[in-house]
């Protein structure tokens, strides 16, 4: 295992680089505004939604912060993920995560809207037009869902709090969390059904190739 630490893989450092070299064009560009409200994700019955905007999302951060901990989960699970799955299938898998995370946003937001269901953000109407989401985040998800179940024994050192854990737990809990925030409404302003969506997408596609015997775990 210690092998495949020793450098980042090519899709996991292009990934980090072109997530990096977006954050500088969204916050130094004097276009950088009209680089959001074309790229971030709007809810479907926005008159700023666009089609392509559920792949371009996921390349766009709203801080410093919310990339560095997006990149730096990317490249930690991500670096062992792409050489046991291969560059091609660990991009088809990222994709697919990160489009799957944003559908399933998107469904809650539609839903939210309309009134078919209640505002897990507190949100009101119009800001459910206005308010993007940017981030990785969903597919960075599906990455940590892939690990969990392909080292479920892995030990995680969490941050806060400082403890050790094995990954498939790490993964369940992390789950449930963010299941959690995202019906209750108590952390608004996080996509949480994002979250969510990258780790469904990312189990169906685990599934669907373990079923054609293409991969093991």
């Amino acid at each position: 295992m210690n092998r495949y630490f020793r450098s980042t893989p090519p899709v996991v450092l292009n990934l980090i680089i072109i997530n990096c070299l977006m954050l500088l064009a969204t916050q130094l560009l004097p276009a950088g505004n009209k680089i959001i409200e074309h790229l971030a994700l709007f809810n479907v019955q926005s008159p700023l939604f666009r089609s392509w905007q559920v792949v371009t999302y996921m390349f766009l951060h709203g801080n410093f912060s919310h990339l560095f901990f997006n990149m730096f989960a990317l490249w930690m699970f991500g670096r062992t993920l792409e050489v046991e799955l291969g560059s091609r299938r660990f991009l088809i898998y990222y994709m697919v995560c990160g489009i799957g995370a944003a559908l399933l946003q998107m469904g809650v937001g539609y839903l939210e809207y309309s009134g078919a269901v209640a505002d897990y953000g507190f949100r009101a109407a119009s800001q459910l037009l206005v308010i993007p989401t940017v981030g990785a985040s969903g597919a960075v998800f599906g990455l940590l869902l892939a690990f969990g179940l392909m080292h479920p024994n892995a030990i995680i050192m969490l941050i806060i709090p400082p403890i050790p854990m094995k990954a498939k737990w790490f993964v369940v809990i992390y789950g449930v969390i963010e299941l959690f925030f995202g019906i209750s409404g108590r952390m608004p302003g996080v996509a949480h059904f994002a979250h969510v969506g990258g780790m469904l997408w990312g189990f169906l596609l685990l599934w669907y190739w373990k079923r054609r015997g293409t991969i093991r775990y």
